[in-house]
């Protein structure tokens, strides 16, 4: 399964790198760039507690096969788009809509498997090992999609996504899992409220959610715009941009490292918080600055840091949640942590219309500061578990 995901976040990050900067090309707006991240992540901010149902319901093998096919479909559909010189940046919007759809419901069965898989003990390292094949397809993607972007075009770059998604369901159809879905008489509705409920009634658990939104709609900005950095600041080309994303993956896969070769599991939300800090004086870092190598440098460290904060809350939320209530209680962290996504990139857009890239950007890293210091000194549920 992690060989089958690897590949396909592989061809997932070429297809990011080719359609940002294909968005950015046909457009000429930050606005658009963010309004394309918003389409993607707002299907998971409005279906992902749909999602969470089924995820309990349903086998979580199946709906993430689906799931597969229909993100397959996607990116074929945009590479014959692009191949016949008819794409225009609605079709690219619609169809970032279709694949959030998706995901929307095998986001949730994904995190929930992954339980399914390993014994709670082996839990942060399996999020841990899970975020490293992310971050090694966050290098390799983007350094093979900008090669064959600049080589070979953006149609190419789809259309391997389109063949990769074949591993991930191939490694989905060969594992044997191990949770049977219970039967329930309850209602979707029903369903639905019991996760809010064990999520509202479980310590600390209503403020790792709102950090998971808080997280991303402020420090996710920072990749939705790098090519507005990449272009208008440093005054480069898409291979810049790769460059500048393959670091930021580097550094997460770093990070993703240390997180997995930790056995301890005492004290790492508060220690989660310290390094929430040390992101957002990273962020502010990177939008201030103007040197090139200083900029990459920085990028290197935020990717150590924004991994470690995601991969440490994100155990911490499986480790606490009942696997009947799994499903549910994972849909309500990824409607914050992925709502946090489109919220923050569309208002960042339109901000970085009436001012700067970097002024914005620099003013998500003080506001980060701000919540890690709030949650380490006032709001001290999350820093005790």
């Amino acid at each position: 399964m992690w060989m089958g995901a690897c590949t396909s976040s592989i061809g997932t990050w070429m297809q990011l790198v080719a359609q940002a900067w294909l968005v950015y090309r046909l457009s000429d707006s930050a606005v658009y760039l963010g309004l394309d991240t918003f389409c993607g992540q707002i299907p998971i901010f409005l279906f992902s507690l749909f999602g969470g149902v089924y995820a309990d319901r349903k086998s979580r093998r199946n709906i993430l096969i689906a799931s597969q096919f229909v993100q397959m479909a996607c990116a074929f559909t945009l590479t014959v788009l692009v191949a016949t010189g008819v794409v225009q940046v609605w079709h690219i919007l619609c169809l970032s809509f279709i694949v959030g759809t998706a995901q929307s419901f095998g986001g949730p069965a994904y995190s929930a498997l992954v339980p399914n898989l390993v014994g709670e003990e082996d839990l942060q390292n399996a999020i841990a090992l899970n975020s490293i094949q992310f971050n090694v397809a966050r290098v390799l993607g983007p350094v093979l999609g900008g090669f064959a972007l600049d080589r070979l075009g953006a149609d190419w770059c789809f259309g391997l996504n389109g063949i990769s998604f074949i591993a991930v369901i191939a490694s989905l159809l060969a594992i044997h899992v191990r949770y049977a879905p219970p039967k329930t008489a309850l209602s979707v509705m029903a369903s639905m409220k019991e996760g809010l409920v064990a999520v509202r009634t479980r310590a600390g658990m209503m403020g790792l959610i709102a950090l998971a939104f808080w997280i991303t709609l402020l420090s996710y900005p920072l990749t939705t715009f790098l090519p507005v950095f990449a272009k208008d600041i440093f005054r480069g080309n898409s291979m810049t941009f790769t460059m500048m994303l393959a670091t930021y993956g580097a550094g997460s896969v770093a990070g993703a490292l240390i997180v997995a070769s930790s056995r301890n599991q005492k004290g790492t939300a508060k220690s989660s918080l310290v390094v929430m800090v040390l992101l957002g004086v990273l962020i502010t870092a990177f939008a201030l600055s103007r040197n090139l190598f200083f900029s990459i440098f920085v990028l290197f460290g935020a990717g150590i840091a924004l991994i470690i904060v995601f991969a440490v809350n994100s155990s911490l939320v499986q480790i606490y949640a009942a696997d009947a209530l799994r499903g549910r209680v994972i849909s309500v962290y990824n409607v914050a942590f992925r709502g946090g996504m489109p919220i923050g990139s569309l208002i960042c857009g339109f901000l970085i219309k009436q001012t700067s890239a970097p002024v914005i950007i620099a003013a998500n890293g003080v506001l980060l500061c701000f919540f890690a210091a709030y949650y380490l000194f006032i709001e001290k549920k999350v820093a005790r578990l």
